[in-house]
């Protein structure tokens, strides 16, 4: 009855564009439409229809080359296509993806006795929406009562603080304030309360406007106090995920980089193989943490009962002299919002010392499209009413992520009804990065569940859970600084002035236990770069020390992986040479 409703209310809407039939318990909605929002539209009315979820094929005639998108790694040219490294190997269980859930899932595997494989697609981790939020460590007051975004963000919320400890990262709690703009908003405040008794939400309390003046003096005027949220957190998203890899490799998960799921091989109602760029291998249970490709993943095994949208948000960054001008995480949302699917952004804190204003929501094609427009950043500067003291001009950059949305709005976070060996951790959008060590925790259980079918699973008694930290330069005492720079003269020669980071530093990031083939995966470990400068002074003496480290020549070092090569070549003959090993 539901669908024969749908199915009027579609055609109604939409005249004979749009088709929608069930098909083992999702709705599945197919045609053209004229445009990218009309086809959104039809999505966000398929939901609730008595389904297990929605896969949404319209085809939209503005962007008709979404629907063509493939899953594929970057190819370096001088790579050898007959490469097949990992063909006839055999693992308990594969992880596919490495973000920050991926990463975590790995990790917590290898606190068993179980043969774990990662793969990504990239030349590192945390290559997509993992370093591309905000670091935000939610409260999880906005997530909806009941769903699973609620119950494994207060999950993860209460883990991260001994993970990152472990980790060897930084964490901090600045708690959250959400400003009430006028008295229709102030008056809020017992459903406010409410909600977050019924989230489980870790403490909350009402600030007067008094008391918000007090604690942030740059407040905006007019503010009619507050509802602060004290768990609220804020870590480096990229570190993180970089954190957990390397860790999850120190005690014997094996990472590969560059390497591309394109499909599975099936036997009966089980992956058997699991096809790979880069050869194929058995594998006794697969974990689908693809992110913005987990809706692929899922159809390689036929398994696609969700499909997914995707909502880009643009952040600006600000100059991290603008930290000192706020303590806590700092929004004022509208009422308008109370319906809305995303939080609306704010300004956000950091632990570089930086402020984040954003993000935006903006829904577009493509999974990996991380342009910013104009629009976007005029759409930011409306945060900048909170903070009197901030300023449009601080801004050092911006960036834009892609969130991987269900229909439902909803993490899916299960075993596979229909392929017994198969785990979905999917539609892992915000508040993902808070709830990535809870999501593990239970991803890591259901694999083991399935494990123990077929063979004794027995804890890692060698596990190791105490990462080194990496040695910051910038946050050691002068008496510290010297006793370093004695160990190690490396340590004394500063090569990002704007982020105070060092050779010594960039020589240790190369030497991570994940291989570290780009600037880009330097700068997620050691940050230069990451200044107002945006790497102009510091760039060249970072490729000498990647080219060195590496063995090859400068006009080999690249960006960001294969395809993104900065210098081409010697402007004269016979320079360089000395920086090849």
């Amino acid at each position: 009855m539901k669908l024969d409703k749908l199915r009027s209310a579609l055609r109604k809407r939409f005249g004979d564009g749009v088709e929608a039939r069930e098909d083992r318990g999702s709705i599945v909605l197919e045609g053209q439409l004229p445009s990218w929002e009309a086809r959104l539209e039809a999505g966000s009315r398929a939901v609730g229809a008595g389904s297990r979820g929605v896969v949404n094929d319209i085809v939209a005639d503005d962007c008709a080359w979404a629907a063509s998108e493939r899953l594929d790694s970057p190819r370096d040219p001088g790579r050898d296509e007959g490469e097949k490294g990992l063909e006839g190997l055999s693992f308990d269980v594969a992880v596919i993806g490495g973000g920050v859930v991926g990463c975590a899932v790995a990790r917590e595997l290898a606190k068993w006795r179980v043969s774990t494989i990662l793969l990504e697609k990239e030349e590192d981790v945390a290559f997509h929406a993992s370093s591309r939020n905000d670091g935000m460590i939610h409260d999880g007051f906005a997530a909806r009562p009941g769903s699973l975004k609620a119950k494994f963000n207060i999950l993860g919320n209460r883990l991260w603080e001994a993970l990152a400890w472990e980790l060897g990262i930084e964490f901090r709690r600045p708690g959250s304030i959400v400003l009430f703009r006028n008295a229709a908003t102030q008056a809020l405040y017992p459903a406010f309360a409410a909600r977050a008794a019924m989230n489980h939400v870790d403490g909350w309390e009402y600030w007067s406007p008094r008391r918000v003046r007090a604690e942030e003096p740059n407040v905006c005027d007019g503010q009619h106090g507050a509802f602060f949220l004290p768990s609220a957190g804020v870590i480096s998203p990229y570190r993180a995920t970089v954190a957990l890899a390397e860790s999850a490799v120190m005690n014997g998960v094996r990472v590969e980089l560059g390497t591309c799921v394109k499909g599975f091989e099936k036997e009966g109602d089980r992956i058997a193989r699991v096809r790979t760029d880069r050869g194929d291998f058995r594998a006794s249970v697969v974990v689908n943490a693809a992110g913005n490709w987990a809706d692929v993943v899922a159809s390689f095994a036929d398994d696609r009962f969700f499909s997914l949208h995707q909502r880009r948000g643009t952040d600006m960054i600000l100059d991290s002299q603008a930290g000192g001008l706020q303590r806590h995480i700092m929004a004022m949302p509208s009422i308008m919002q109370a319906k809305s699917t995303t939080k609306g952004g704010g300004l956000v804190t950091t632990v570089e010392g930086n402020i984040l204003v954003g993000p935006t929501a903006t829904e577009l094609p493509g999974r990996e499209s991380y342009a910013t427009s104009t629009s976007e950043l005029r759409t930011l500067e409306r945060h900048f009413r909170i903070n009197r003291r901030l300023l449009p001009s601080m801004a050092i950059t911006y960036f834009a992520g892609v969130r991987a949305c269900t229909w439902e709005e909803d993490f899916i976070i299960e075993r596979s009804r229909r392929v017994a060996n198969l785990v979905h951790a999917a539609g892992i959008q915000s508040p993902g990065l808070a709830s990535a060590p809870a999501i593990a925790e239970e991803v890591a259980r259901i694999s083991l569940d399935v494990l123990c079918a077929t063979m004794k699973v027995s804890p890692n008694a060698s596990f190791v859970a105490v990462r080194d930290a990496p040695l910051e330069l910038r946050r050691l005492s002068l008496e510290e600084r010297a006793k370093a720079v004695s160990r190690n003269p490396s340590y004394g020669r500063i090569v990002c002035r704007c982020e105070e980071v060092s050779e010594g530093e960039i020589r240790d990031a190369m030497k991570s236990p994940l291989p570290v083939r780009s600037l880009d995966a330097v700068k997620r470990r050691a940050r230069p770069g990451m200044g107002r400068c945006h790497g102009g002074f510091c760039t060249p003496r970072v490729m000498e020390i990647v080219a060195d480290e590496l063995g090859i020549g400068i006009d080999e070092v690249t960006k960001k992986g294969p395809g993104s090569r900065i210098a081409v070549g010697m402007t004269k003959s016979g320079l360089g040479e000395g920086f090849r090993g």
